[in-house]
């Protein structure tokens, strides 16, 4: 069922590129509040449940105060009662009103040079000043508050459906996780593009990229992703290594769509994010003494670098301009440029030669943050195993050194750690660290009650932090790729990659949408190994289950099909396709 059914469309508007083909449609949603408590004489605390951008919608039902009625909005409360005084960016309006008769009045708050000025994105004028916000405190209220009285109007993309996407595990609070992070995504669509929270409510290229993902993970439709990807080419941000994430937005879309077309119109452009002026003669990246102030960013806030060392030649940096090689190459070749393909690869082959000789350490086995200094950080490890740099004999001991050094990132940085971790045989401490006690996990988020995922870990760690950042919640897209183990292996899904990553859960079920239908899968892990899948018309799927000790064969649809054993997975040699049970025994 979905969770969220709109009692009432107020209005909707295409956001994005001049093309409604390429535009997001984004709606305000009325809904009912999930709770109204009277806490003073006049005074009434309606909660809605999650926080969501949007603004209110009062029905005064003959209602008529002697005196104008206060509405205080919060993201936080503090002793029963909305902060007036919240943290950081945390939000917080006063609007006093003054309703007559039964006339809905449209309550908005203040108007904000960051929500109604460029460069922030803006919200369609009609529907006034969108804030984010769970409770609203109505003072001078006088007779009792009905539910029917007070609407919360907010702003979603209207493609999402709560429910095409599901995860359900062993683990209830990796479970509440997903749930955090999945809502995250669906509640910072309200600007029509991927944005950074409510602060600045910009598009930032890294932050746009993880959200991504995780927006892929709920809903198909790549309009949204396409939007934000045109905002950034026309107003590109600074960090070094976020223009490379324009090529990772490209071939994220490529690999959801398999639309060549699109990617056609925008290849020229990926040509300008590679960092090819800053390219120096032996292959790598080159960074200036001012992009070493003010450029290279390897993690944000600054304090969460793990001690990195900038130098001249930057590993992080040189990390993305890799990567960003290697997918440009891939792209050249869908369409069609086998000239360009072969001199991407050549690139990237001769930087990562200088890549490994300059920056790895054979003796400790781990590479350095750039040429010129011992260091090696978190940070300096993590990206280059998390975009496939490290030569395979290497990838173990680092994986199982980044798990020693436990979350020493941030929420940005931590959307490449699991997945290094994830894709190099340290599942159980991936989610292990998703849901860990302390304050630098996603459990720390869930036990303090946040409905949106937060810019940082805790409060103390960025002071000036929003509570609406979609850049935190990547176990929106980790859990589904990893736990429940799907993911596209060609452009467009033809072809999906189904290989559960269970670290020590027993089980897990969700579905997830395609551009072809809905995959589902269930998965449990007792004796054996068994696993469900139910693949959408038009589609194949190659099968990994990971080898339980004593395994010998693979079953599927109740007889023995060929599989081999390679390391810790059995690989079903022949694709399947409809619905099908595969078991090792």
């Amino acid at each position: 069922m979905r969770k969220w059914v709109p009692s009432a469309l107020v209005f909707g508007v295409l956001v994005g590129s001049a093309t409604g083909q390429e535009a997001a449609s984004i709606h305000l949603v009325e809904q009912p509040p999930v709770g109204i408590s009277r806490i003073a004489p006049g005074v009434f605390l309606v909660d809605f449940g999650q926080v969501a951008f949007g603004n209110l919608s009062l029905t005064p039902a003959n209602v008529t105060p002697s005196e104008p009625i206060t509405l205080r909005f919060g993201e936080a409360l503090k002793n029963g009662q909305v902060d007036r005084h919240p943290p950081g960016s945390v939000r917080y309006a006063e609007v006093k009103v003054a309703p007559k008769g039964a006339e809905t009045v449209i309550v908005a708050p203040p108007v904000e040079a960051r929500n109604t000025e460029a460069p922030a994105v803006l919200s369609p004028a009609p529907w006034g000043v969108l804030t984010p916000f769970r409770w609203v405190e109505v003072e001078g209220w006088p007779t009792e508050l009905h539910a029917d009285q007070i609407r919360r109007r907010a702003a979603f993309d209207s493609t999402w459906v709560d429910d095409a996407a599901t995860f359900r595990s062993s683990d209830p609070m990796l479970d509440k996780v997903w749930d955090l992070c999945h809502y995250s995504i669906k509640a910072t669509t309200f600007a029509g593009v991927f944005v950074d929270g409510d602060r600045e409510r910009l598009a930032y290229e890294a932050d746009a990229y993880l959200t991504q993902l995780s927006y892929y993970a709920g809903d198909a439709d790549p309009r949204i992703a396409r939007a934000t990807f045109d905002r950034l080419t026309k107003f590109p941000t600074w960090p070094s290594e976020w223009a490379p994430h324009m090529v990772f937005m490209a071939y994220a879309d490529w690999m959801q769509t398999g639309d060549t077309a699109w990617l056609a119109a925008h290849y020229e452009g990926l040509k300008t994010k590679l960092l090819d002026e800053r390219v120096g003669a032996d292959g790598l990246v080159i960074s200036t003494p001012e992009l070493i102030r003010h450029g290279d960013i390897v993690d944000w806030p600054g304090h969460e670098r793990d001690g990195y060392v900038f130098t001249r030649v930057n590993t992080v940096v040189n990390a993305f301009h890799l990567r960003a090689l290697q997918e440009m190459s891939e792209l050249a070749e869908a369409l069609g440029k086998q000239t360009e393909a072969a001199k991407f690869m050549e690139q990237e082959r001769t930087a990562w030669e200088t890549f490994q000789e300059k920056l790895f350490d054979p003796v400790r086995g781990l590479y350095r943050d750039g040429v010129g200094t011992d260091h090696a950080s978190l940070h300096a490890n993590l990206f280059p195993l998390a975009f496939g740099l490290i030569p395979a004999d290497e990838r173990s001991q680092i994986a199982h050194w980044l798990v020693s050094r436990g979350m020493a990132g941030s929420v940005y940085a931590a959307q490449y750690l699991l997945e290094s971790l994830f894709e190099n045989g340290e599942d159980a401490a991936a989610l292990a660290l998703i849901t860990a006690p302390g304050d630098r996990s996603w459990r720390h988020m869930v036990v303090s009650g946040a409905t949106i995922t937060w810019e940082a870990w805790d409060q103390k760690y960025k002071p000036n932090q929003d509570w609406n950042h979609a850049w935190g919640a990547a176990p929106a897209n980790l859990l589904p790729r990893f736990a429940l183990g799907v993911q596209p292996l060609t452009a467009g899904w033809g072809r999906a990659l189904i290989r559960p990553h269970p670290g020590t859960l027993t089980g897990v079920e969700g579905r997830m949408p395609t551009p072809r239908g809905e995959l589902s899968v269930r998965w449990t892990r007792e004796k054996t190994f068994i696993l469900t899948l139910t693949i959408p018309a038009g589609m194949t799927a190659k099968v990994e289950l990971p080898a339980l000790k004593g395994s010998s064969e693979v079953w599927a649809g109740g007889a023995p099909v060929k599989a081999h054993r390679e390391g810790q997975w059995w690989t079903v040699e022949k694709d399947l396709s409809g619905t099908v049970t595969i078991e090792e025994r």
